[in-house]
C-alpha cells in the first residue's frame, strides 16, 4: 500500500475512536437503565422512575441537537483540529461523571454532555475527514466514520449487561484518553490553512498527506472566504447565496431528514418487540447484540464497494430494499390486525424483514448521506452546512421515535411502517432526480458540478 494512504488511514482510524465513543455512548443506555431499576447494581440512592427512564434516553440528542453548532462556530476560528480535541474532552467529561455517579441528575448531566460531544464529533469529523483524504479513498473513509459508531454501539450493548455500571465508564475512558491524545499529534487540514491563506503550511500538511498536487485544488475551493467571517453571520448567509452551497444543503438536508423519516429510531427501539412478536425465545439482550451484530456486518459493505460502485447505486439499492422490508413488516402487522390465520405459520416473517432492513440500511441509506455532508460544501460552509443537515436529522429522529408509540395506538402498525416504507420510496426517487455522483471527483470538482446543476 502506498505510504501515504496508509499515513492518512492511521489519521483517521485514531478520529474514529472519538466516533467509537459516540456510537457507545449512544448504546449505553439500553444496559445501563435496568442497573439503575436495579437495586443491587444501582449507584444511585434511590431506583429511577419511568419518567426518569424516558429523560436518560431522550436528553442525549438534546445535547446532540446542538453540538454541532460548537464547531459550526470555531472550526474556521481556531480550526478543524481544535475542535476534534474539544469534542474529545467533552465526551471525556462524561465517562468520568459515570464512574462518579452519586444521583440521577449527574445521569442527566452525562447523557446531555455526551450528547454535545457526540454532535461536536460527528460533524467535526466528517468535516476533517473529507478535507485530508484523498479523492480516490474520500468515500471509503468517510462511511468508516459511521462503521466505527455502530461497532461502539455494539460494544455498548455486549459489555453493558456484565459488568457493573462504574466499570461501563472505566472502559470507555480507557478507549477516549487514547483519542484526546491522538489528536495532538495529527496535522491541521490543509483546508483550513488555506482559509487563513497559510500557503506554506498547507503545502507541508499536503506533502505529509501525499496530496502535494492538490494545493491549487485546495485553494481554489476556498477562492473568496474571508477568514474572518466563518464565526459571522456572512457564513450561514452564503449557505444560501452561493449555488453549489445551496444545492449541497438541500440535497444533504434532504436525504438526512428522508433517512430519518424511514423510522431507523423508531425500528430500532421497537426491534426487540419484533423478536417477541416472532416468537423468538432469544433474550432481549441477545436480541439487541444480533441487531448490532446485522448492523456491524452490513456496514462493512459500503466502504468496499463506495469508490468501485459509487454513492448513488448504494443509495438507490439500499432505499428500495428498505422500502420492500418495511412494507413486509407494515403487511405483517396488517395482516395481525385483522387476525388473518395465516400469521400463526410465519412468525418468522417479521424477524427475517427486520433483519433484512437493518442490512439494507447499513449497506447504504445508514451510511452514503453522512459521507455525502463531508464532501459537499465548500470549504467556507462545510461545518455550518454539515451542522445544520445533521442536527436537523437528529431533531426528526427524536421526534420519530418520541411519537412511534402514539402512531402505532393511533394507526396501527401497518400503516405507521408503510408510512416509513413510502419515506425510502420517496428517497429512491429523490437520489435519481438530484443526487450527483461524486465518486472520483475532488472537493473543487464537486462545487463546480454542484454550480451548474
Amino acid at each position: 500500500m502506498n505510504q501515504y494512504l496508509k499515513t492518512q488511514l492511521l489519521i483517521v482510524s485514531c478520529v474514529n475512536i472519538g466516533q467509537f465513543i459516540d456510537g457507545y455512548s449512544v448504546g449505553w443506555s439500553a444496559p445501563i437503565i435496568p442497573k439503575l431499576q436495579d437495586p443491587d447494581q444501582t449507584p444511585l440512592p434511590e431506583l429511577i422512575t419511568e419518567l426518569q427512564v424516558s429523560w436518560i434516553g431522550s436528553l442525549l440528542y438534546v445535547g446532540a441537537i446542538v453540538g454541532p453548532y460548537i464547531p459550526s462556530y470555531l472550526s474556521n476560528i481556531i480550526g478543524r483540529k481544535p475542535c476534534l480535541f474539544l469534542g474529545g474532552i467533552l465526551n471525556l467529561t462524561a465517562i468520568i461523571l459515570i464512574v462518579t455517579t452519586k444521583n440521577v441528575a449527574m445521569v442527566y448531566a452525562i447523557r446531555i454532555i455526551s450528547g454535545l460531544g457526540m454532535g461536536m464529533v460527528t460533524v467535526s469529523n466528517l468535516v476533517y475527514v473529507g478535507e485530508i483524504a484523498s479523492t480516490n479513498i474520500r468515500g471509503i473513509l468517510l462511511t468508516s466514520t459511521s462503521i466505527v459508531g455502530i461497532f461502539g454501539t455494539l460494544a455498548a450493548y455486549s459489555i453493558g449487561p456484565f459488568v457493573s455500571y462504574a466499570a461501563t465508564g472505566y472502559f470507555a475512558l480507557a478507549i477516549n484518553l487514547i483519542h484526546v491524545v491522538g489528536i495532538l499529534f495529527i496535522p491541521e487540514s490543509p483546508v483550513y490553512y488555506a482559509i487563513k491563506g497559510k500557503q506554506t503550511e498547507a503545502k507541508e500538511t499536503l506533502r505529509f498527506l501525499g496530496r502535494l498536487d492538490d494545493l491549487d485544488n485546495v485553494f481554489e475551493s476556498v477562492r473568496g472566504t474571508n477568514p474572518n467571517e466563518g464565526h459571522s453571520w456572512k457564513a450561514w448567509i452564503k449557505i444560501f447565496t452561493v449555488k453549489a452551497n445551496r444545492w449541497s444543503l438541500f440535497i444533504t438536508l434532504s436525504l438526512c431528514t428522508l433517512q430519518q423519516l424511514s423510522g431507523v429510531a423508531a425500528v430500532l427501539f421497537f426491534a426487540t418487540t419484533i423478536f417477541q412478536m416472532a416468537g423468538s425465545s432469544i433474550r432481549p439482550d441477545l436480541a439487541t447484540i444480533i441487531i448490532g451484530v446485522t448492523r456491524l456486518v452490513a456496514s462493512l459493505i459500503a466502504p468496499a464497494v463506495v469508490e468501485r460502485a459509487g454513492r448513488r447505486i448504494l443509495l438507490l439499492v439500499s432505499t428500495a430494499c428498505c422500502a420492500m422490508s418495511l412494507s413486509i413488516l407494515g403487511a405483517f402487522f396488517y395482516l395481525t390486525r385483522v387476525k388473518n390465520p395465516v400469521v400463526a405459520d410465519i412468525g418468522w416473517l417479521p424477524l427475517m424483514a427486520l433483519i433484512m432492513y437493518f442490512f439494507s440500511y447499513e449497506t447504504g441509506f445508514g451510511t452514503m448521506p453522512s459521507a455525502l455532508v463531508g464532501e459537499m460544501f465548500r470549504g467556507n460552509a462545510r461545518s455550518t452546512g454539515s451542522a445544520v443537515a445533521m442536527t436537523t436529522a437528529w431533531l426528526i429522529g427524536f421526534g420519530v421515535a418520541t411519537g412511534f408509540g402514539p402512531m402505532v395506538r393511533v394507526l396501527g402498525g401497518d400503516v405507521t411502517f408503510w408510512m416509513f416504507s413510502f419515506s425510502c420510496i420517496v428517497a429512491f426517487l429523490f437520489t435519481i432526480k438530484f443526487v450527483p455522483e461524486t465518486k472520483g471527483k475532488t472537493l473543487n470538482e464537486i462545487q463546480e458540478l454542484l454550480g451548474r446543476q
